[in-house]
């Protein structure tokens, strides 16, 4: 394996990524976030599946393994001063990993907006919403979007089940590689650490394959974040501070935002390299747990209130949200809720 720096590595990745975001074109984006998404899938779910049989030699054992009690810390990884006795630490940062974050959630609509489906044929970006034509919409309009809404409801279900599979699946590999060899690494380790057990394990194609993996999760993870963050400012500086939107034109203030993003990208990288695991967990942490729950509460108020007065009386009946979406939410709010109340402070604030 040819040895590169991981600075100039990053640096790499982020001018891709960077360049990617800024043509604007979604052809390339959906391209590249398939292939990558493709490799981490593959990856994962052959890795699991090897060490599955040695943590669980029963399927009754496996079942009871998805209860909902809180592990505990196992006794070789406690007695390490790197690693944390209060289980809870470990826990939320993969939770609010999971949650994919606050800002993630919204990604989708801007790609509906990017590949012009549905309502959202031939608008493009930075936009308002046509309020006149949403109050004027006619029957046969509205089930037109709501044969849309079919489509997206069986992608959105796909990436769900895809999520749940490929997150245990890490679950899986990283007990069925990490524990056996009592390891815990941590800080710009990590990566490193994880492809010698790999490349032991498996030779050096399994060593290949965990980097391999870990460059498209990169690489996918920083396009989609230069991709979405500046649209999202730009669409807020748009809606809440007029006057920018009437001196800067909304692509002027996406490449505004994605620069910026490129900067504060470069400042992680030569400011945080020695333990950037903390700066993940802590985002983590951020992002995907305190902001979630707040996030439920306005999309069930954007689908259950505000949507109906934006559509006709006709549409609005078509359109109407089932009920599950409301529980869903609902369940949201309390779950990641309490984890924001109960845990996170303890976790924060306990030394």
């Amino acid at each position: 394996m040819v040895p590169i720096d991981p600075k100039l590595a990053v640096c790499l990745v982020t001018i891709f990524a960077l360049a990617v975001a800024w043509s604007g074109t979604f052809d390339v984006l959906k391209i590249v976030m398939s292939v990558f998404v493709l490799i981490i899938v593959l990856g994962v779910i052959y890795v699991a599946g090897h060490v599955f049989p040695d943590l669980f030699p029963g399927f009754g054992e496996f079942l009871r393994s998805l209860s909902f009690g809180v592990p505990e810390v196992p006794q070789w990884a406690a007695s390490m001063e790197k690693v944390s006795d209060n289980p809870w630490k470990e826990i939320l940062p993969l939770l609010g990993w999971g949650a994919g974050g606050f800002a993630s959630q919204v990604w989708y609509t801007y790609w509906v907006l990017g590949a012009g489906y549905g309502a959202a044929a031939g608008r493009g970006y930075g936009r308002p919403a046509d309020v006149s034509s949403l109050r004027g919409m006619s029957r046969e309009a509205a089930e037109k979007i709501k044969g849309w809404c079919r489509v997206l409801y069986v992608d959105a279900t796909l990436a769900v089940v895809i999520g749940i599979v490929v997150t245990g699946a890490f679950f899986i590999a990283g007990a069925g590689v990490l524990g056996p060899k009592h390891l815990a690494p941590e800080s710009n380790e990590v990566a490193f650490t994880l492809s010698k057990v790999f490349a032991d394990k498996w030779g050096p194609v399994g060593g290949f394959l965990f980097i391999l993996a870990g460059t498209a999760a990169l690489i996918s993870t920083n396009t989609g974040q230069l991709a979405g963050w500046p649209r999202l400012l730009a669409d807020s500086f748009r809606i809440c501070i007029p006057n920018v939107a009437k001196q800067y034109s909304w692509k002027k203030q996406f490449r505004f935002f994605l620069l910026f993003f490129l900067c504060t990208n470069m400042v992680i990288v030569f400011f945080f390299e020695k333990n950037p695991v903390v700066l993940v967990k802590v985002t983590a942490i951020f992002e995907g747990l305190l902001l979630t729950p707040l996030q439920a509460i306005l999309v069930a108020i954007g689908l259950f209130i505000v949507m109906p007065r934006l559509l006709s009386a006709k549409a609005a009946r078509i359109l109407k949200p089932n009920w599950i979406f409301a529980v869903g939410l609902i369940i949201a709010f309390l779950v990641f809720g309490y984890f924001c109340v109960v845990q996170m402070p303890f976790v924060l604030f306990a030394k």
